[in-house]
């Protein structure tokens, strides 16, 4: 029986997939084409599934911004679990959307969404763990949740 890489990484890490919120809108949370998986955006959330919320800026700091962004990173692994059967079968992110719910002046962004990013470099690398990137701000997002990220990956054989 082969050994599930990635769900022993995170358990080494001390980290807990989501409980995935229940979808308001109408959409897939994970496209395959070819040997590309699109995700949908992903909100921050708690590990039983409640939202993390509030503003960069205003109600939350920059290391509570990059951990919600981290809860994000987590809640894309359930989903990309979800749909593959294994975490395994991703061969590399390719590109990550994020979205910072931020007061005007916030310029922060691209360190809040480092807690995905860092996440995803920890268990599969520099090289395959770590894609293309913007991080941008928004006036507001969905349930006042604090971060929001989308992307894609490469699944294939190692």
């Amino acid at each position: 029986m082969k050994i599930q890489q990635i769900d022993h990484k995170l358990a080494e890490l001390g980290l807990h997939l989501p409980v995935l919120p229940t979808s308001k809108g109408i959409y897939q949370r994970c496209l395959t084409i070819g040997n590309l998986v699109y995700f949908s955006g992903h909100v921050s959330v708690n590990t039983d599934g409640s939202f993390i919320t509030g503003k960069l800026g205003a109600d939350l700091n920059e290391e509570q911004g990059k951990a919600a962004a981290r809860q994000c990173g987590l809640a894309i692994l359930a989903a990309l679990k979800e749909h593959l059967g294994s975490l395994d079968k991703v061969k590399r992110v390719v590109k990550l959307l994020g979205m910072v719910n931020a007061t005007p002046d916030y310029q922060h962004h691209p360190v809040v969404i480092n807690g995905c990013s860092e996440l995803f470099a920890s268990l599969w690398g520099p090289e395959h763990g770590v894609g293309v990137r913007s991080a941008v701000g928004m006036g507001s997002l969905p349930g006042n949740v604090a971060v929001e990220i989308e992307g894609i990956v490469e699944i294939g054989d190692w």
